[in-house]
């Protein structure tokens, strides 16, 4: 039985939201294994919009199991807070439907606090953007050791132990920034808060996956952010603080790489970015601000207005290679409908010489210039669309020219948000 990971080649706000719900009709698990509450995803089912950071795609689903793996970060406030808000929408998530790994990483206060005081305090030019949410800190306590993660709760006798070994590091950091420094009691309190709430569904995910794996049932693994802000493989660093490739989901999770069945890429028909960084292809100009307006480009958790340029096959065959995407998940094409014509950058030149990929230097890529072969666009509208017949000659040839240059096929081709404007090339979860 096949089991699918699906991530996003570009920056994030690919579009994932509509595949992973799309995909978790077929699949009987859907696992989140990075990231944290700093990702978003929309998704809309019989005309209601449900927004999630944390929980899984899945758990809107009747009958589906969410799962949160070891490789998120949590924060057990905002998570309580999501799981609120989803009831108020008639969704109820409980045990039978969601479980959390118990050697998760807690996302505390703290966190929360350190991230906007080193944001604030980065001069011009050296702001990562991020969104203040504690997600960085919290992976660097689970580099250093000294995290609490979720099966702590559980034991509240040896919890103050930890939480001094914590601030043995905050406090100092804290006391250098001329911060007020923190109590044990303080932090112990705000977990002791949730703890009844979060500590039902913890889980040895590992093992539940492994049982699942047994028993034949589909895996749909769901990463968040995107590939060029993968922590290793991004634009660093401009990027954010979780490996957001493929392999993550075996590690963020528990189960073996040889489980993962099919990488499924999930592509805009253009590019966007939220935040400071590299952009080559970047359209700071009316073409830059019809993508914008037409794509609704606006941050699911922040609402920022994200930047917008032409695609880059570049960077996506980059992506191809260093997630093994199987095959792709096209989307926003119709946000293309009624340009006279459409550029895409094939490569780009550094210091006059021709290169093909994005190097890792950031001083390298600030001087990129892109290189661009231009297409003719299309007039009739693709929105809606559910088959290939129903798309204009000039937009095939587009989506056959990107398969063309990034290396990979188009798996699926997304027309609209609506889940069924969907054209299906290839199940992911073919037998």
């Amino acid at each position: 039985m096949a089991n699918v990971v699906v991530v996003g080649s570009q920056w994030g706000d690919e579009g994932k939201g509509k595949i992973v719900d799309w995909l978790s009709e077929r699949a009987d698990l859907v696992v989140r294994f990075q990231g944290g509450h700093n990702a978003g995803h929309t998704l809309v089912i019989d005309g209601i919009s449900y927004k999630l950071s944390l929980l899984p795609s899945g758990v809107v689903r009747p009958g589906k199991m969410g799962v949160i793996g070891n490789g998120v970060v949590i924060d057990p406030h905002a998570l309580v807070a999501e799981i609120g808000r989803l009831a108020e929408q008639g969704v109820n998530i409980s045990p039978e439907n969601l479980r959390i790994a118990d050697n998760a990483t807690l996302i505390l206060s703290l966190h929360r606090e350190l991230d906007g005081l080193r944001e604030d305090a980065a001069k011009s030019g050296t702001k990562i953007g991020t969104t203040r949410r504690g997600i960085g800190p919290a992976y660097e306590d689970k580099v250093g050791r000294r995290a609490i993660r979720v099966m702590d709760l559980a034991n509240p006798d040896s919890l103050l132990g930890k939480i001094e070994r914590l601030l043995t590091h905050h406090n100092a950091l804290r006391r250098g920034l001329n911060e007020a420094e923190i109590s044990e009691q303080a932090i112990f309190d705000e977990l002791m808060a949730v703890a009844d709430q979060l500590l039902p569904f913890r889980e040895t995910v590992w093992k539940l996956l492994a049982d699942a794996k047994h028993d034949g049932k589909r895996i749909l693994f769901e990463g968040a952010q995107g590939t060029l802000l993968d922590i290793d493989h991004g634009t660093y660093p401009f990027v954010t603080s979780s490996n957001t490739v493929s392999g993550q989901a075996a590690a963020g999770s528990g189960l073996g790489p040889s489980s993962l069945n099919f990488v499924l890429g999930i592509t805009k028909a253009y590019t966007t970015r939220v935040g400071e960084g590299p952009f080559p292809t970047e359209q700071e100009n009316e073409i830059g601000q019809f993508l914008g307006e037409k794509g609704h480009e606006f941050g699911t958790v922040t609402g920022r207005k994200r930047r917008c340029g032409w695609f880059d096959a570049a960077l996506v065959r980059q992506s191809v290679s260093t997630n093994g995407i199987t095959g792709i998940a096209l989307t926003k094409l119709d946000v293309l409908d009624g340009m006279d014509e459409i550029k895409i950058c094939t490569g780009y030149t550094i210091d006059g010489k021709s290169i093909d990929h994005l190097p890792a230097s950031q001083g390298q890529q600030a001087r990129v210039v892109p290189v661009y072969e231009t297409l003719e666009g299309w007039k009739e509208p693709t929105v809606g669309a559910r088959t290939w017949n129903e798309l204009p000659a000039q937009a095939i040839k587009y989506v056959r020219h990107v398969e063309e240059l990034i290396g990979a096929p188009v798996t699926m081709l997304s027309t609209s948000p609506e889940r069924d404007d969907t054209i299906l090339v290839e199940d992911p979860f073919h037998d």
